[in-house]
């Protein structure tokens, strides 16, 4: 089948238009995680004299730092859609971010939609696979305190005790609200046959949307991080907010990801934007913690039906083009999410500027000495 010019065109301007992104995304990098180390470095005294100030400045370095991969994607006309409960209303209080994982673009996703959740970006902790440690990013996550877990049963037992310990030493003395984890364990797609073959052996509900969850992470961060004898015992909405300043985990936000046609983007799209743009739709729900059982048995139940519920919402999604309404309620109202391009573009340079002013100095530092 022969070329037509304006189909060469498309497709000169498509790999033009990825080859500037990843330049610029390059570029972008190596200003603004350097920049990133280096006020951190430059402020250790302060680390030592007011740890909270410390750490308010990283958060707020960090909150910026994904906001520019965010805006990766933004630009590139990647939006979302939100549906169900309205996490702003819990922004300030502590939480466990239970998603559903189909690519590595989910990461991208709740980087650009938490952006307008209050101070969550920079409170939050993320539990992701050890892979991640050596990527680009790796370092900014070594350092905000997030935590690296590696798949794979012979690590299983090993990695729940470090994961008690991570978060006995760092959650809350860098005063961390928000911990986001994929509870699947993989993505969807390497996961979903192992996980129907375990359904089917167990006379467990077939899934196509998402697979089953695994208990263990979830675990040790409600043990960890919940006051004793706070969950499960039912609690009404009302009576959690009142304890809204406690230091504890307080809800539970099952958040589901849904992308059209179910074809998810992945970090590659996200950089290099040759996709068209596309409207990713984002559910949330929220538990107060309280409704969530403690013992192992029930808490896998619980798990297991919050992973069902997905199924339900997707399926319904990839029918329809939109999530089903709150039961008792007849129609979905969903929220555009928008970002500030003035605010991105102030962010941007930033970074930018201050990668020139970190090169200044070290030049000036490396010609006093040599």
């Amino acid at each position: 089948m022969a070329v037509t010019l304006e189909q060469a065109q498309r497709v000169g301007y498509t790999c033009l238009k990825a080859l500037l992104r990843f330049a610029f995304m390059v570029a972008n990098n190596l200003v603004a995680i350097p920049s990133y180390v280096l006020y951190l470095i430059m402020l250790q005294p302060l680390r030592v004299l007011d740890s909270k100030s410390f750490w308010y400045i990283e958060g707020v370095l960090f909150k910026w730092l994904l906001a520019m991969v965010a805006s990766w994607g933004w630009w590139a006309g990647y939006t979302v859609v939100e549906w169900g409960d309205d996490v702003k209303a819990v922004s300030e209080d502590e939480a466990m971010v239970l998603v559903n994982h189909q690519a590595t673009g989910d990461v991208c996703t709740l980087m650009m939609c938490l952006q307008d959740k209050g101070t969550v970006v920079r409170q939050m902790m993320w539990l992701m696979d050890h892979i991640f440690k050596y990527t680009n990013f790796g370092i900014v996550s070594l350092i905000h305190g997030d935590f690296f877990i590696r798949q794979g049963r012979a690590h299983r037992d090993q990695q729940l005790v470090l994961l008690k310990e991570h978060l006995e030493k760092y959650y809350r003395s860098r005063n961390r609200k928000w911990i986001v984890l994929f509870p699947e364990g993989g993505f969807l797609r390497k996961r979903r046959e192992t996980s129907q073959a375990f359904a089917k052996k167990n006379n467990l509900p077939f899934l196509k949307h998402v697979t089953l969850p695994r208990l263990g992470a979830t675990q040790v961060i409600l043990k960890t991080l919940v006051a004793p004898q706070e969950n499960g015992t039912p609690a009404g909405r009302d009576a959690v907010i009142k304890e809204s300043k406690s230091k504890s985990l307080q809800w539970v936000i099952d958040t589901t990801i849904a992308y059209p046609k179910g074809e998810p983007i992945d970090i590659q799209t996200w950089i290099l934007g040759y996709r068209q743009p596309t409207v990713t739709h984002v559910h949330y729900r929220i538990f107060p913690v309280k409704d969530v059982p403690a013992e192992p048995e029930a808490l896998t139940h619980w798990l297991y039906q919050r992973f069902i519920e997905k199924e339900d919402l997707l399926t319904h999604f990839y029918e329809t083009g939109a999530f089903p309404p709150p039961q008792g309620q007849t129609k979905a109202i969903s929220r555009e999410m928008t970002l500030s391009n003035l605010w991105l573009v102030g962010i941007q340079s930033l970074a930018f500027l201050s990668g020139g002013m970190w090169y200044c100095i070290l030049q000036y530092f490396y010609h006093c000495l040599f």
